[in-house]
Formats: C-alpha cells, sequence, structure tokens
C-alpha cells in the first residue's frame, strides 16, 4: 500500500504563484508514474500533469502548459507541482495519485493510488 498527503493549498489572488507537495509513505519502491488531477465542484475530476520517475518525460494539459511545472523527489518521496500564474478556473481541489505503470496516462482510471486533495482557490 501507499499512502499519499498532499498540502500547500490555500486561497490566493489572480497572478500569484503556488508550490503543491505530496508525501508518499508505504510501499514507495518502485517506477511508477505520479500525477495530479483536480475537480472543480459540478466537475470531472481532471488530469492535470504527470511525470515518469525518473523525471526525463512529462505531460501537462494544454491549459496549465507554461504555468505549471511537475517535479519529484524519489529521495524524499515527495511530487510537487509549481503553479505560477494562476487563474480562477484553476480553483478546484488538488489530488496527487500513483500509477502502477511507467508509462504516462491521462486517465484516473490508471492510478492505484490517490491522497485526499487540497483545496486551491484564486480568486479575481
Amino acid at each position: 500500500q501507499v499512502q499519499l498527503a498532499e498540502s500547500g493549498g490555500r486561497l490566493v489572488q489572480a497572478g500569484d504563484s503556488l508550490r503543491l507537495s505530496c508525501a508518499a509513505s508505504g510501499r514507495t519502491a518502485g517506477r511508477d508514474v505520479m500525477a495530479w488531477f483536480r475537480q472543480s465542484p459540478g466537475k470531472e475530476r481532471e488530469f492535470v500533469s504527470a511525470i515518469t520517475w525518473s523525471g526525463g518525460n512529462t505531460h501537462y494539459r494544454d491549459s496549465v502548459k507554461g504555468r505549471f511545472t511537475i517535479s519529484r523527489d524519489n529521495v524524499n518521496n515527495t511530487l510537487y507541482l509549481q503553479m505560477n500564474s494562476l487563474q480562477p478556473e484553476d480553483t478546484a481541489v488538488y489530488y496527487c495519485a500513483r500509477s502502477l505503470s511507467a508509462v504516462i496516462y491521462s486517465d484516473s482510471a490508471r492510478y492505484r493510488y490517490w491522497g485526499r486533495g487540497t483545496q486551491v482557490t484564486v480568486s479575481s
């Protein structure tokens, strides 16, 4: 089992930056893809970004390209999401997820382990 715990979400203003963290514990061995998803009220959970174990391959949804950067520290078992130029439409609960695959997928069904989420609110 893997436990994931997100942190770093808070209320910010449009244009601000924020860094989310996700600490993994438990059976963290394995070269699995990790990802960030988000969910706004009344909307489906959507893929934000994912990264391979080595960090050599990343993928982003179009609306965050150039503004968000995903990274991971495998020594400390932590996943990060640096979010710049935040906009009100980025408001959501952000979830960390870990797959059992070394291949990046944007489908949430491919991810086995999930955190409880951290709220990001961007005011205009």
